[in-house]
C-alpha cells in the first residue's frame, strides 16, 4: 500500500493507551471484554495506513471503534470533528479510559462513519442546510456518497462495519476509497464483519477474541475460514441449524 512522502512518521494516531488517571473498575464492561482489558494493560499501536479490527460478535471491535472516535473528537453517532447531533446515548465509558498519543502537527481533521447511525447524521446534515441529500438515496447509495463527499483529504477515519449497507460491488468500490485514503497519508481504523473488504492489500489486522487482541494475516483469520468453508459447502451447515 502506498505511503504518503515527506513524513518521518506518517501517522497520525501512533497508539492507543490507558489514561495515567482513568478509574477502571475491573469489573465494569466493557473493561470485561478481552480485547478491551488488553489495550488498557498494554496499549495498542496502530500502524500507518488502514487497520481492521475483525471478530466474532460482543469481541469489543466497534466499542473500540466508538471509544476511539470519540477520543479523537469525533461526534460518537458518526460525523466530523465539528459534529454534535445525538439521539440516543448508548457509548460506553471506554473513551474517557483512553488517550491516543497524537503525531504533534498532524491534521486534526476525520470522520467516523457509523453504520447504524447513518441516518441520524444525514437528518442533523439536513438541519444545517446545504449539502447532499443523503435521505433521497439508497441505504448503500448513500454510503458510497458519503464517503465521496467527507472521505477524500488527508485525515483520520473511523468505521464501524461500513459493509452493513454495502453490495459486493459496492465493498469493493469502498475498497477503493480506502486505498486511496491511505495513499494520500490517511489514517483509517475499521471494524468489521466483511473477508471482502478486509481483504484490502497492506491492510494490518487485529483480530479480538476470548484471547484478547492479536494481529493476523487475512487468510488465517477463522472469519476468512468460516465464510470460504460455508460457501463450499453450506448445507454441511445448515442441516444443523434448518428443521427436518
Amino acid at each position: 500500500m502506498p505511503r504518503s512522502q515527506g513524513f518521518d512518521d506518517p501517522r497520525l494516531v501512533r497508539e492507543i493507551r490507558r489514561r495515567p488517571d482513568a478509574d477502571v473498575p475491573p469489573d465494569r464492561w466493557p473493561a470485561t471484554v478481552p480485547a478491551v482489558a488488553s489495550i488498557l494493560e498494554s496499549g495498542l499501536q496502530l500502524p500507518a495506513g488502514v487497520t481492521f479490527l475483525v471478530g466474532e460478535n460482543g469481541s469489543g471491535k466497534s466499542t473500540l471503534v466508538e471509544a476511539v472516535a470519540a477520543a479523537y473528537g469525533l461526534g460518537p453517532e458518526g460525523g466530523t470533528v465539528h459534529s454534535a447531533h445525538s439521539t440516543h446515548r448508548t457509548e460506553s465509558p471506554l473513551s474517557n479510559w483512553i488517550t491516543l498519543a497524537r503525531q504533534p502537527g498532524a491534521p486534526k481533521w476525520g470522520f467516523f462513519l457509523r453504520a447504524e447511525t447513518m441516518h441520524g447524521y444525514y437528518t442533523f446534515q439536513d438541519q444545517l442546510g446545504g449539502g447532499r441529500d443523503f435521505h433521497a438515496m439508497s441505504h448503500g447509495e448513500s454510503f458510497l456518497a458519503l464517503a465521496e463527499t467527507y472521505l477524500n483529504t488527508r485525515g483520520f477515519y473511523c468505521l464501524d462495519e461500513p459493509e452493513a449497507a454495502l453490495s459486493f460491488s459496492s465493498t469493493l468500490a469502498l475498497i477503493g476509497v480506502l486505498n486511496d485514503l491511505a495513499a494520500n497519508g490517511s489514517q483509517i481504523l475499521c471494524a468489521t464483519h466483511s473477508p471482502v473488504l478486509a481483504s484490502l492489500p497492506g491492510a494490518t489486522i487485529y483480530e479480538t477474541g476470548a484471547h484478547g487482541i492479536a494481529r493476523r494475516e487475512w487468510e488465517d483469520l477463522d472469519l476468512v475460514t468460516n465464510w470460504r468453508s460455508y460457501l463450499n459447502e453450506p448445507r454441511r451447515y445448515l442441516r444443523h441449524i434448518l428443521a427436518p
